[in-house]
């Protein structure tokens, strides 16, 4: 049988503040199509639907689309399993008309795997499936033990002993596969995982997987990755979209399993297409580069994340022009020069109070020059703080008299 293997949709997520929502529809479409256009007999997906546990409308309804979509009317089964970012309970809300279409939700850890028959093959397929398994979705007080590295070997061993019960539900003439959200020792973190753990107590270590298991189905690492040095395949799906800069530059793709029973399975990415990309911009010669790029429409499908070398603060007329020019730049970050002059100070008491504000600024901001408006804005706030004070003394020797 053949199945796909994703995770981690994030639907909902915004970038600093901007809506995805277009482009996490695209990419919806695009799985859609990859499903059919290879034949795929059954999808996994491994956690974190929404990136919220209250997720917008909108999101709810691009999720139930794509499940119904992905089922093809009831022929082909979907699994799916809740994330760390999942409600378990919201997730699993609409079961029993999913289930009716060929789609099965699980919110919370199961003592038992699930068995699906996949008519398009005629075979079975067992799956053990373990959404985010949290202490208190598994039922275990943890954190009554002080000790952090007895919390790790009480979570792993715990995690270990549900994985191989589950194990022994696996059957000879069946394709049995494991499929969790969690973070594995070994795996490769970006940015836009939030921590799911504390100093690591809920970092698992590979070899607890079971031998028994043909492949194992990760979600959590939004960087597509198979694990190395373990005795099964383990994988992570990634992420669809990429949700934070520190993935500039990475493709995004899902897994395809090719597997039947008592045999290897055979794995292949199939890289993704839709979404922005998201770049960096590092402009050492200033608003200059920068103007020169936007000119040459250098990345302009892509969300930006600007640092600019300056000598100067920025205005909020160069940010305007930016954002206007290129409005998916996300972020500016101005680096100032350092200043060689600031090393060598005269006494503070022997300067007038402009240059003093001059010299606080530039400290302030590594090196850059205020503008002549802006001192001459605060010189004439320090000069109403002194009439203020003025006349403060003027009606305090005013009521004495």
């Amino acid at each position: 049988m053949r199945l796909l293997h994703t995770a981690d949709w994030h639907l909902g997520r915004r970038l600093e503040g901007r809506s995805r929502e277009e482009e996490q529809e695209q990419v919806m479409d695009e799985l859609c199509a990859i499903a059919d256009d290879e034949r795929v007999d059954v999808i996994l997906m491994a956690g974190d639907v929404f990136d919220t546990v209250n997720p917008p409308a909108s999101s709810e309804a691009l999720f139930y689309e794509t499940a119904q979509r992905l089922s093809s009317g009831g022929r082909r089964p979907v699994l799916v399993i809740a994330g760390n970012h999942d409600s378990p309970e919201r997730l699993e809300a609409p079961g029993p008309l999913a289930g009716r279409q060929g789609i099965t939700i699980i919110g919370k850890p199961v003592s038992q795997p699930v068995t699906v028959p996949v008519l398009s093959q005629n075979e079975k397929l067992v799956l053990s499936c373990v959404p985010y398994p949290s202490e208190s979705r598994l039922n275990e007080c943890l954190s009554t033990v002080n000790d952090e590295e007895l919390i790790k070997l009480a979570y792993n061993d715990r995690l270990a002993e549900l994985f191989n019960w589950h194990a022994r539900s696996f059957e000879k003439e069946a394709v049995n596969l494991l499929m969790t959200h969690l973070f594995a020792a070994g795996g490769k973190e970006s940015d836009s995982e939030r921590p799911i753990q504390v100093g690591g107590a809920y970092t698992v270590h590979p070899n607890i997987f079971p031998p028994k298991a043909q492949y194992v189905a990760l979600g959590h690492l939004h960087r597509p990755q198979t694990l190395k040095n373990t005795s099964v395949p383990v994988r992570y799906a990634g992420s669809p979209l990429a949700y934070s800069f520190s993935e500039a530059g990475s493709s995004k793709s899902v897994t395809i399993i090719d597997v039947s029973p008592e045999q290897q399975c055979s794995i292949r990415e199939i890289e993704l297409k839709s979404g922005r990309p998201l770049v960096r911009w590092h402009a050492d010669r200033g608003m200059n580069q920068v103007r020169q790029w936007i000119d040459e429409q250098r990345d302009s499908e892509a969300w930006i994340d600007l640092e600019i070398r300056l000598d100067d603060a920025m205005s909020m007329h160069d940010i305007q022009m930016l954002r206007k020019a290129r409005p998916r730049i996300v972020t500016i970050r101005p680096v100032y020069k350092e200043n060689n002059d600031m090393a060598v100070e005269p006494m503070r008491t022997h300067l007038p109070i402009d240059e003093l504000f001059i010299r606080f600024y530039k400290k302030q901001t590594a090196g850059a020059e205020p503008d002549t408006e802006l001192v001459r804005l605060f010189m004439r706030l320090i000069s109403e703080e002194e009439s203020v004070r003025e006349a403060a003394a003027g009606r305090a020797e005013h009521e004495t008299d």
